[in-house]
């Protein structure tokens, strides 16, 4: 075989890169080959935000081709189609890409699989590419209905452990490409996504950009996440997340690198980084609950129109709720106790459907992954894998914990940046005069009457 294909899909990088390092063994020439995937647009999920930073990593990636002799191959359209219309121009005898978990995933993997076989071309699926640890590597002892997953996240984390990760990969030194291969040009953010407006405060995307971060977050941001991770003010996060969600980043790189730490912080990192493996997991054995209630609780959800709008503009009432909201629509971007505070509200406060918020996050989120973004709104939401699923955050209490000074309310929310201290969170108990100084709604349910909607909703009085 003298060429090779290597479809990138959601691993837009050169280190610790199985699947190009595959084709490389496989064949003296190989084609790096990215399909913008109409697919994805026609179902309804192009985001400008993310179209912005795929623009980035696609660009960035080509640079880093070129310097090994080599090139980004670009196509438009099926992704099916396209990388077999390649495979035959180039006379390609493989084709390897990386594991998805998601319906969509699997279904192209499929048809890719079947299609390549009718041309006598082989598919090359690789695991531990776009997670740390693959789906379905470690499952519950036992068998039976439930059995091929994990449903609790502290026993899986245990396996995680004890199961150990792959070798981490070196970047390859040279990239051979056949000539004459056709290709379009890198596309641009408005070519991706046509009309779109990304945010104003969108991070620079692409391999290079994520490793520099993340040499950054091991030098001063790692040793003290166990203690600052919830800071909000402090923003004290890796915010690694956009290059894990692209594949800019391995995750295997990621956690091995903090896995060798001794210390608090980063064995608190490591945790969290299993929480995404969690969820790729139990989106792999359930993709219905990408869309469906993993676990059903009987929620009989209301819809308020104006409400819902008020939560996604930041303009509830409630300060530290509209600071991440607004935080979201300006960075594509928000904390991790941020995102359950406002989860929190949406769902058990407005006793909204969880599904209106995960939309709208995945809307905007740089790092919008399905099986992270849909399962954490499950997990809070309460029909997810949370065994406490009637936990309600009350957004009083975790301002008064995680935004004591009041800090990050002002930085987002500057039209009360005038209020001192933590009376930034309560500015309804302003007295009349003082209240009218400021240019901001009042609160668009009462707490208590939005337990009231939750509880009667989910028939708990």
């Amino acid at each position: 075989m003298d060429v090779a294909i290597c479809l990138f899909t959601s691993d837009l990088r050169l280190h610790d890169q199985p699947v190009l390092a595959a084709a490389l063994r496989a064949a003296p020439r190989v084609i790096p080959l990215f399909v913008v995937d109409s697919g994805i647009a026609d179902a309804g999920f192009p985001a400008p935000n993310r179209a912005a930073f795929l623009a980035d990593c696609l660009a960035d990636l080509d640079a880093g081709l070129r310097e090994r002799g080599g090139r980004l191959v670009i196509r438009t359209g099926d992704v099916v189609l396209e990388t077999c219309r390649v495979a035959a121009e180039a006379g390609a005898g493989e084709v390897h890409v990386a594991a998805g978990v998601s319906g969509y995933a699997l279904r192209r993997e499929r048809r890719l699989a079947e299609a390549l076989a009718g041309d006598r071309r082989a598919l090359v699926v690789h695991d531990a590419v776009i997670t740390a640890l693959p789906p379905g590597a470690v499952t519950p002892s036992g068998s039976g209905p439930g059995k091929d997953h994990f449903t609790v996240f502290a026993p899986y984390f245990r396996r995680w452990q004890a199961e150990g990760l792959r070798a981490v990969r070196a970047a390859p030194r040279a990239v051979p490409v056949p000539e004459g291969v056709r290709s379009q040009k890198v596309p641009s953010a408005r070519l991706l996504c046509p009309g779109g407006r990304p945010s104003p405060g969108l991070p620079d995307g692409g391999e290079r950009a994520g490793r520099r971060r993340l040499a950054a977050w091991r030098r001063s941001g790692l040793a003290d996440y166990a203690d600052r991770q919830d800071d909000l003010p402090g923003d004290a996060t890796s915010r690694l997340s956009p290059y894990l969600h692209f594949g800019c980043l391995s995750p295997v790189e990621v956690a091995a690198g903090a896995a060798r730490r001794a210390d608090a912080g980063a064995q608190a990192f490591v945790r969290q980084l299993a929480w995404r493996d969690f969820h790729h997991q139990v989106l792999a054995a359930r993709p219905e609950a990408a869309f469906a209630n993993y676990r059903d609780r009987g929620d009989r959800w209301r819809y308020d129109e104006a409400e819902v709008t008020a939560w996604q503009e930041g303009r509830t009432g409630y300060p530290v709720v509209d600071a991440a909201m607004r935080q979201l629509l300006h960075e594509g971007w928000m904390h991790n106790r941020a995102r359950m505070l406002v989860a929190s509200f949406l769902t058990k406060t407005l006793y909204a459907d969880w599904r209106i918020g995960a939309r709208h996050f995945l809307d905007l989120l740089v790092d919008g992954d399905l099986a992270n973004n849909q399962l954490n709104w499950q997990w809070v939401a309460g029909t997810g894998t949370d065994s406490r699923y009637n936990r309600v955050l009350n957004p009083m209490v975790q301002a008064r914990r995680f935004d004591p000074r009041g800090d990050y309310v002002r930085r987002w929310v500057p039209e009360l940046a005038g209020l001192a201290g933590p009376a930034v969170h309560r500015p309804w108990r302003l007295s009349g005069p003082e209240r009218a100084a400021y240019d901001y709604p009042e609160p668009v349910v009462d707490w208590a009457e939005g337990m009231a909607r939750f509880r009667r909703g989910r028939g708990l009085e």
